[in-house]
């Protein structure tokens, strides 16, 4: 059954696609509901106005234009697929892809075009997704293998430094090996995120520099259990040498509600009791400048009563700093090698608080 020209023109008008027309001199002579509903303009404030206006630019009309009447994207007078950019009324970019042909009159004059775009952001997103894929399982692979060596040399580099020691104090040599292990954690967790994202059907994108933006791999940490609403603004120093655990420390109270400040040694440490109150401080046991124990003996003289809980990565304490203190009156120590955040908070609470009040 033959359409009647009627009713061609009510389906081109109701058409979900983007259909617009323009006479001779390139203003705009028919704007359907799908080219309103895509760029928000409405046929009143689109009708008879110059169609570059829905264009980012007059040289990419120009551009659009000319390939219509080349003849390498599907014929002269002609143009297939061309990808191209609409800006919607809000200033949206809308990536496109328009089929078009230019209308000659019966002279063979040019006497407007036609064009029918489709919104491709959609298209653009798989094919991202799947150059992503691509990318993640390479990047893995060509990075998991090195990892896996430094790993093993580690491991090694730890058992000379055992057997030089001997009966020494190889602590702080240790816990640099530690930090060494938990940052190819970390980059081998990134990696894991970047294969899982490209799996998935989406990725989230993070603000990055000006306009520019990056895929976000931070970690998603799983949901908590409500904090203790006495954690909320409790001010906390966090003192390590190491900056891993330093903001390990920060990140886990401030999901509390701690208001924390950090110092990689005792004497940055002293600098902020002096200047600023706090409610706990947590020090590392073995640090450059000043050890756990010297720290600790200083807060007595200048904050008295102020709670110092120290953390170590070791059992061992060849220099007696966690006895000694100890002996001056430190109530609580902390092995920080993983962090546990529940027993992190229970310390913190009975130092703070006095034990009736923390149960």
């Amino acid at each position: 059954m033959a359409l009647s020209k009627e009713r061609l023109e009510q389906l081109v008008a109701r058409s979900s696609d983007v259909v617009v027309a323009t006479e001779k001199g390139g203003t705009v002579a028919l704007y359907n509901d799908g080219a309103s509903k895509l760029l928000g303009y409405a046929a009143g404030e689109i009708m008879g106005v110059p169609v570059q206006k829905l264009y980012p630019s007059i040289d990419e009309a120009k551009r659009v234009m000319a390939c219509m009447r080349g003849s390498e994207h599907g014929g002269v007078g002609v143009a297939s697929s061309i990808q191209t950019t609409f800006v919607a009324n809000d200033g949206t970019q809308i990536p496109v892809a328009i089929t078009g042909t230019v209308l000659y009159d019966e002279a063979g004059k040019e006497d407007g075009t036609i064009g029918f775009a489709k919104d491709i952001r959609e298209i653009l997103a798989r094919e991202e997704l799947a150059t992503l894929g691509e990318v993640a399982i390479g990047l893995s692979h060509e990075i998991n293998n090195p990892l896996a060596v430094i790993l093993n040399q580690a491991e090694l580099l730890e058992r000379d430094i055992e057997r030089l020691a001997g009966e020494g104090d190889s602590s702080v040599e240790n816990e640099r090996l530690d930090a060494v292990r938990r940052e190819i954690g970390r980059i081998a967790a990134i990696l894991d995120r970047l294969t899982d994202m490209a799996k998935a059907d989406h990725y989230d994108t993070a603000q990055y520099i000006g306009p520019a933006k990056m895929i976000d791999l931070s970690e998603r940490r799983p949901e908590r259990g409500a904090a203790d609403p006495r954690m909320r603004g409790m001010r906390i120093l966090v003192v390590d040498d190491d900056l891993g655990i330093a903001r390990t420390m920060q990140e886990l109270l401030e999901a509390d509600g701690c208001v924390v400040a950090t110092a990689i040694d005792g004497l940055e440490a002293l600098e902020r009791i002096e200047a600023a109150d706090y409610d706990a401080i947590l020090s590392d046991v073995v640090m450059p400048n000043m050890d756990g124990h010297e720290l600790f003996l200083r807060c007595q003289e200048i904050r008295p009563g102020l709670p110092v809980l120290m953390m170590t990565a070791f059992h061992y304490d060849k220099d007696h700093i966690i006895k000694r203190s100890r002996v001056a009156g430190l109530k609580t120590v902390l092995f920080k090698k993983p962090v546990d955040p529940g027993k992190l908070r229970e310390a913190l609470l009975q130092a703070v608080y006095p034990a009736s009040e923390a149960d």
